[in-house]
């Protein structure tokens, strides 16, 4: 487990992000120098005599201990995360679900309550729906997550986070991030966000004033489809001895009465790992942390081509009088645009959403007439990827809450690749022409 006092003071923190994807957390290996990130393929690893061990075990000194809890491979990823988001720590775990799960589990408990967007990946608003009331965590969803004052009147005193995407799967709406960090620090309250679509090479929300960022790591990060795992980060400038957050301040008896707030400024990465990762165990395994790392050290050069072909793709689609809207914060159309272009001047993401004429039996035949698009459940990959949301990623909702979500009947969800432009246009003419047979 790295210092974090060393990554406080760690001099790369200057270097640009191109610099940072390909190098933060890695230099060639001591005991063979080879150059390339190795894969530490180990359960355990051995303590140099008793006192090690017990300063391992009692947080008094960094280091490896078990995999389930650190490893080096997902250490280097960790510190990279952190660097290119511009936070203090970050811990990477087995899926975005997990990172999710584990950022509200570390500051709320049974009795507690959550206020975030609606317009929510399916799988997070159904573990905000369902999952998190059996276990007594309460999810308040306000109705426009633009009116900053459904968000203030949707606090109580038992409120421990705000939460929103950064820019949501699918809608493309783009969040207020200043504005509900505003709103949320005037009660002592952080902000989480999921930065999964834009990533941070298009958005940094910790410059905006969230406090804690989440990502799908099996999405643009890995970036090819081959790994699935999920990661925290922790800003580090987040005041957790306020008076909301107990676990932060008293004595952690399973840690020799350890408190958190008092081990420095990445308190909440470190409280994620040692309590919530060790007991819960979702570790990421080092295979997979091999291959996230991979994926960031070509970030920035892919996320630019993606959101070069996803805006000729937005721009193709407002041309096709088969379809009634698209929703993609890149165009002049979009309600979310100026804040796309305030927060996310290089493009808000490579997703797009696009409503057919002909509704979900139109959409159905457009997606099952395309051959370049991969039908499948995921976002992020170097191919260009199509899905119907009303009938899989957001099908367990309710047609109320995908309304919600911005998902409608015929509501068709692009995740533009890498290809080109001209092969990926001409797939989809083909599906225009079986949607409108």
């Amino acid at each position: 487990m790295t210092d974090p006092a060393q990554a406080v003071e760690d001099p790369t923190a200057n270097w640009s992000f191109e610099t940072k994807q390909i190098h933060v957390g890695q230099s060639p290996d001591s005991a063979t120098n080879a150059r390339a990130l190795p894969i530490y393929q180990t359960t355990s690893y051995t303590f140099r005599d008793t006192d090690h061990a017990a300063a391992l075990f009692g947080l008094a000194e960094p280091g490896n201990i078990y995999t389930r809890i650190i490893n080096p491979t997902q250490d280097a990823v960790e510190q990279r995360v952190a660097a290119l988001e511009g936070g203090v720590a970050a811990l990477l775990v087995a899926s975005g679900q997990s990172a999710e799960t584990f950022a509200i589990l570390n500051i709320a408990g049974a009795g507690d309550h959550i206020v975030s967007s609606p317009r929510l990946y399916g799988g997070t608003y159904n573990l905000f729906h369902y999952t998190l009331p059996k276990l007594g965590i309460e999810v308040s969803f306000v109705e426009d997550p633009d009116d900053l004052e459904q968000w203030r009147a949707a606090i109580r005193p038992n409120t421990k986070a705000l939460y929103g995407e950064t820019v949501s799967n699918p809608q493309n709406h783009v969040l207020d991030i200043p504005g509900i960090a505003e709103v949320g620090h005037a009660e002592g309250i952080p902000l989480i966000v999921d930065n999964t679509v834009p990533t941070p090479y298009l958005i940094q929300p910790l410059k905006h004033g969230a406090d804690i960022v989440v990502h799908s790591a099996t999405k643009y990060l890995g970036g090819h489809g081959s790994a699935i795992a999920g990661v925290i980060v922790d800003g580090g400038t987040f005041d957790w001895t306020q008076g909301r957050f107990p676990g932060f301040t008293t004595p952690d008896p399973s840690y020799h009465g350890a408190v958190f707030a008092d081990l420095g400024a990445p308190a909440f990465a470190l409280k994620a790992r040692v309590q919530l990762l060790r007991d819960l165990g979702a570790a990421v395994s080092p295979f997979n942390a091999f291959l996230i790392a991979q994926g960031l050290e070509t970030l920035s050069l892919r996320i630019e081509r993606h959101v070069q072909n996803a805006q000729a793709v937005a721009e193709f689609l407002t041309d096709r009088p088969e379809v009634t809207s698209v929703a993609f914060a890149g165009l002049p159309s979009s309600p979310w645009y100026e804040r796309g272009q305030q927060l996310a001047p290089k493009g808000a993401s490579a997703v797009i959403g696009f409503e057919l004429a002909g509704g979900i039996d139109a959409g159905k035949r457009f997606v099952n007439a395309l051959t370049l698009h991969s039908h499948v459940a995921n976002i992020g990959d170097v191919r260009s990827l199509v899905i119907h949301p009303a009938s899989t990623t957001h099908s367990q909702l309710t047609p109320e809450e995908q309304l919600a979500a911005g998902v409608t009947p015929g509501l068709v969800r692009l995740a533009v690749g890498l290809e080109g432009i001209e092969d990926i246009l001409a797939d989809l003419r083909v599906g225009f022409a079986a949607a409108g047979e």
